[in-house]
């Protein structure tokens, strides 16, 4: 059986948010027993040009959720004045992603397939289909935050792994 929309974006964006949440867990209990401040973790960035954590959590969310709100519409944008969020605010944040991604249904997002889907920004429209905006722009988007983030914590003496990383795997059955 040949895979589906659903397939390549919801089952995998609900894979990697449900690790995001658990790799969060974790930073949040070996933050504090290092007492290192949350407030700073938030705002750290691995370089002076990169964008900070909270924003690679909230892009995370926003390539996931955000994606296929936007393949409904047959438009993405880049998200708009993102707030300073705490490091609890980003965990609720990636739980109601979780769960946002747990309410769509298959047939909703596969009647999508072939769709027409533009990205914009600022006044540039770049074309694409539904399976090419997610397979080239979403997903690789998606992965790079989460890693980025994943990353950040490991900065900070977070114990995580690949296995933290890539979590449940859709094993055959």
């Amino acid at each position: 059986m040949p895979s589906t929309l659903h397939d390549i974006s919801v089952l995998n964006y609900a894979q990697l948010l449900d690790s995001i949440g658990s790799v969060l867990d974790k930073g949040l209990s070996c933050l504090r027993e290092k007492g290192i401040a949350l407030e700073d973790v938030v705002e750290t960035r691995l370089y002076p040009d990169m964008l900070p954590f909270r924003f690679q959590i909230q892009s995370v969310v926003h390539h996931s959720v955000g994606t296929i709100e936007a393949l409904k519409a047959g438009c993405f944008r880049p998200p708009r004045n993102l707030p300073q969020s705490s490091y609890a605010e980003l965990q609720a944040l990636v739980a109601g992603a979780k769960l946002k991604m747990q309410a769509v249904k298959p047939d909703e997002v596969n009647a999508l397939a072939g769709k027409d889907m533009v990205f914009e920004f600022g006044e540039r429209r770049i074309p694409f289909t539904a399976e090419g905006f997610v397979l080239s722009f979403s997903l690789p988007n998606f992965y790079f935050h989460a890693t980025t983030a994943y990353d950040i914590l490991r900065s900070k003496g977070v114990p995580i792994g690949k296995r933290d990383y890539l979590g449940r795997l859709r094993l055959k059955s």
